[in-house]
């Protein structure tokens, strides 16, 4: 995704006076040296030929990443304007959620957005996007003619189809590391798939952090995502095609037409358990998700902002990743559907392994700032390394029975 920094911004300036070159300082949080931007290219109409000074009146919040962001920035500026319409809610967003899930209509105003983006060499496409901030515009020393604002629209639209090309690229190297589908898969081969999916779910959410969700806006994401290359078939096909879907259709329905199978009572405790709520999971599956809300929880009850603090952040979300992770690799088991595949288990579960090591690590981090107590500290480390032994376990018995 895109390295958003707006909220750990406290001010800056971008100076677009010399036509052809975008340079600026931007000071964050947490660094007492401000970011420097040498781009090339300018800006929109509103802000070309002249200097942009800027403050963050909001509270700061660090980026979780922020020790990645290079101190000097090169690269070629994408859209640079400070009239962006957008859509601002006029009230807190647990709020607008509440009420959008209940068919309300919340209260809502056209604004203008500062939104700068340029694509770095060192870190890729950077997004600074808000309306709160407070702006102080030079009048312009030179003006774009006619033709500069459209060699300009096309440099912006060439950095970020270079930037999708570069994500493109990654979704095809993962193509050809995979094997043939016909072939036996282990797990390894289950992995690559996996991480595919995660190249191309990369590049569908940059496109749709770029564009929104509008009608134009789906038009050229299915472009880019290749959705819309389909072949033109002819009415014999097309009659083929909507049969088969039709067959599907009816299947489908079937299906969920049947009872949902019950699990084998002989395995109650060992692949199941039924939840409070009446529903199947498995018994770690269960105990995990279990543990990372009771943390959670507890974090709230002593007043922490669990966003100000990275390795706080880490150890809950990642816990709760964990959790999300170990139902799409064994709740199917838990609710009787049996087992696709024991390599594809396999690999689901090394992946939930790799987000438990995470919130162990942000668990080790907090310890020594002393946010949580000791007691608390120990518990939760003594409950992460038993999710680990259980994963662990698993993981043999899937790869036993290949």
């Amino acid at each position: 995704m895109a390295f958003r920094i707006h909220d750990s911004v406290v001010r800056g300036e971008i100076d677009n006076r010399v036509k052809g070159i975008v340079r600026g300082k931007i000071w964050v949080e947490g660094r007492a040296e401000p970011v420097l931007l040498e781009l090339k290219g300018n800006a929109w109409p509103d802000l070309a030929g002249c200097l942009l000074a800027f403050t963050n009146p909001l509270k700061r919040i660090p980026h979780h990443r922020l020790d990645s962001l290079n101190p000097v920035q090169q690269g070629m500026i994408g859209d640079l304007t400070a009239s962006r319409k957008v859509r601002v809610m006029e009230i807190p967003m647990p709020e607008a959620y509440l009420m959008k899930k209940r068919g309300e209509h919340v209260p809502e105003h056209m604004a203008n957005c500062l939104y700068l983006e340029w694509f770095s060499e060192q870190n890729g496409r950077v997004v600074i996007e808000s309306t709160d901030y407070e702006l102080k515009i030079s009048a312009p020393e030179w003006r774009l003619t006619r033709a500069e604002e459209d060699r300009r629209a096309k440099d912006a639209a060439n950095g970020m189809n270079g930037f999708m090309q570069k994500l493109t690229e990654a979704i095809e190297q993962q193509q050809r590391s995979q094997k043939d589908s016909e072939a036996e898969w282990d797990e390894h081969d289950y992995e690559e798939l996996m991480k595919e999916s995660d190249a191309r779910t990369d590049k569908y959410l940059e496109l749709l952090d770029k564009y929104g969700d509008s009608d134009e806006a789906e038009e050229k994401i299915a472009k880019e995502m290749g959705w819309d290359n389909e072949p033109d078939l002819s009415p014999e096909e097309e009659r083929r095609q909507q049969g088969w879907i039709e067959e599907m259709n009816r299947a489908a329905e079937e299906v969920l037409s049947e009872p949902p199978p019950e699990p084998d009572p002989h395995r109650e405790g060992i692949d199941w358990i039924r939840t409070a709520d009446g529903e199947f999971a498995h018994p770690l599956q269960h105990r995990c998700s279990e543990s990372a809300m009771k943390y959670w929880k507890l974090a709230d009850e002593l007043g922490l902002e669990k966003c100000e603090d990275e390795a706080l952040g880490n150890f809950i979300f990642e816990f709760q990743t964990t959790g999300a992770k170990l139902a799409g690799a064994l709740n199917g088991i838990a609710e009787g559907r049996g087992i696709t595949d024991d390599a594809f288990t396999v690999a689901c579960l090394k992946r939930a392994l790799s987000h438990l090591h995470k919130s162990q690590a942000g668990l080790e981090a907090v310890a020594p700032k002393k946010l949580l107590p000791a007691k608390m500290i120990a518990e939760a480390r003594q409950e992460l390394f038993a999710i680990r032994e259980g994963i662990l376990k698993l993981m043999d018995k899937f790869r036993g029975r290949r």
